[in-house]
């Protein structure tokens, strides 16, 4: 016992390298975790700062978040292209931390500097005057360099702190970097509990200028963490991208537009990556297959390497494009559960319209409901294997086990329980502000806890777990290892479209709704307006979206786990 102790500890502690390490990488989880923190704990009341402070509608306010979501969570993308590309993951970690924190200062700045945003409202909330030109490009601008800092962060944070244990001369030990997965998973979780709690109660009870200064010193403490270590960092050689092949797979295929494939056929030779097991390319999306095709010896060099990339590819790059176009149906059908759960705006308001005392003397934070999601999502996993399964099996009496597909469509299905809730709790909430003749007071407290809250949140969270965790597990068992990074890339980009998509129903349905002078169902006046019917349309959309999964689920066929693997593993 004490050897394999010894085993496992040997690679961490007794490095040939004197760079990277464990050491490393206390630096590089604290980075990320302040940042998630700071760019966290702006999100929850970023709406009510968007309506009193700027005093824009509910639906420009909205907007502008989802748009500053959907930048947040595609430039990920765009910074795992550079750092895979050309850059490095170092670069692009450090420009990002230095963007996040110029963006967060801006910011904190539209709170501390009068001039940044338009003057407070005079008499009654009539009297507004609507942010200039300038303040709302300063305003962008700030979200617009977290966006950027964000990407450069998130992109590479992960796979740089793995570069650390890939020692030279020694493998990376299994138990090391199970570790630190566990470490980093658990900061950022932690990181979103203290952004949702601790960060917003201090906004609601000090005021913006605190409240949007914590996150300016927390992501400044994220910075100095990182560049703390660079001198004991390993900082790899950077390697092709795979939307790098990807994009040459298309740009051949276009090149070789004219050439004639023909299935199965025997006189057409195929370039193949040397020690792949795949010498053909599968007859799925032919077009593609002309990628590979070798038609002109001259792509070889004397050493028989090809020289120029962008006019042969392997049939190796060929099929693992296809892997990924196979499952964008599926993974289609997880944007509107992400417009489900894109609603930045109205929760807060909801939650600040009811009574949230758990004690005479204590009120939780109305942009804290959120943090029960999270919670959910803790409590999910570590009961979803040790509880829910083998009680499961008991009651079935048979083993019980759900696929990735099934975890997927069970996700989409529990998203539509949720919007269905809020919908339910915001008819009666609005029902109880009438009474009470508070109509024209959006503010005012109506006599209905926001303990019901909870519910919808808690649901959120199942399917936030079920779906996301799912849809990483489905991708990975799909795609060959060389593919893992696309996984999270999908669900990036998954996260982009459905912000950019609930961005379009939202103001659809403000259009649509205030046509012949009335009341918007999303009005800046939640009692006014009628959000129970817009949330009551989002569950019919999700009851739509299941639909639409199990026709994509039906066509796509087995999974690679259920059948036989076509792709080879690497």
């Amino acid at each position: 016992m004490e050897d394999e102790k010894k085993m496992i500890k040997e690679p961490l502690l007794e490095r040939t390298n004197p760079k990277g390490g464990f050491r490393t990488l206390p630096y590089i989880i604290a980075n990320e975790a302040f940042e998630r923190v700071a760019s966290f704990g702006l999100l929850p009341n970023m709406i009510k700062y968007l309506m009193n402070e700027y005093h824009m509608s509910m639906v420009a306010g909205t907007n502008l978040i989802n748009m500053w979501s959907a930048a947040t969570n595609f430039l990920p993308v765009v910074g795992a292209y550079i750092a895979d590309s050309f850059a490095g993951r170092y670069p692009v970690i450090a420009f990002g931390s230095l963007f996040s924190l110029l963006g967060m200062t801006l910011f904190w700045s539209t709170a501390v500097v009068t001039q940044t945003r338009p003057p407070p409202c005079i008499g009654s909330s009539n009297s507004c005057s609507s942010p200039t030109t300038a303040q709302v490009s300063f305003l962008c601008l700030s979200l617009g360099l977290m966006s950027i800092g964000a990407g450069g962060i998130r992109s590479s944070s992960l796979a740089f702190g793995v570069d650390q244990l890939s020692e030279q001369g020694n493998h990376k030990s299994e138990a090391a970097l199970k570790k630190y997965y566990a470490w980093y998973y658990a900061s950022i979780v932690l990181a979103v509990i203290v952004a949702l709690s601790c960060i917003t109660y201090i906004q609601d009870h000090l005021g913006w200028k605190i409240g949007y200064g914590v996150p300016v010193v927390l992501m400044f403490v994220s910075a100095l963490s990182f560049f703390l270590a660079t001198p004991f960092y390993i900082k790899l050689q950077n390697k092709t991208s795979l939307l790098t092949d990807f994009l040459q797979v298309f740009v051949v295929s276009l090149r070789n537009r004219h050439l004639t494939v023909l299935p199965d056929s025997t006189s057409t030779v195929y370039h193949n990556k040397k020690g792949s097991e795949m010498v053909v390319p599968s007859n799925k999306l032919r077009f593609l297959n002309k990628a590979c095709v070798i038609s002109n010896p001259q792509h070889f060099n004397d050493d028989e390497r090809i020289t120029d990339s962008w006019s042969l590819c392997t049939v190796h790059q060929v099929e693992e494009l296809k892997a990924v176009l196979k499952v964008i149906p599926l993974w289609s059908t997880g944007l509107m559960m992400s417009v489900t759960i894109s609603q930045p705006s109205f929760p807060v308001l909801q939650a600040g319209s009811m009574d949230r005392h758990v004690t005479s003397g204590f009120e939780i934070p109305a942009g804290s409901f959120a943090v029960f999601a999270v919670i959910s999502v803790v409590l999910w996993v570590a009961l979803y294997e040790s509880f829910v399964l083998p009680l499961a099996s008991k009651i079935m009496k048979k083993p019980v086990r759900l696929t990735t597909k099934q975890r997927m469509g069970a996700g989409i299905f529990v998203s539509s329980l949720s919007v269905t809730v809020t919908a339910v709790i915001e008819n009666i909430r609005r029902q109880i502000a009438i009474k009470q003749g508070l109509i024209d007071d959006p503010k005012a407290t109506v006599n209905m806890s926001a303990m019901w809250l909870i519910i919808p949140n808690c649901l959120i969270g199942i399917a936030e777990v079920f779906n996301a965790i799912g849809q990483i597990e489905f991708y990975l068992s799909e795609f060959p290892r060389s593919m893992s990074s696309i996984a999270s890339t999908l669900q990036g980009l998954g996260t982009c479209a459905g912000s950019l998509l609930a961005t379009f129903i939202f103001n659809s349905v403000d259009r649509v709704s205030s046509n012949g002078g009335k009341p918007s169902w999303v009005s800046s006046n939640i009692n006014e307006g009628h959000y129970d019917y817009y949330y009551g349309m989002l569950a019919g959309l999700s009851i739509l979206n299941l639909l639409y999964f199990l026709l994509c689920s039906w066509a796509y066929g087995p999974c690679e786990v259920e059948g036989v693997k076509v792709l080879d593993e690497e």
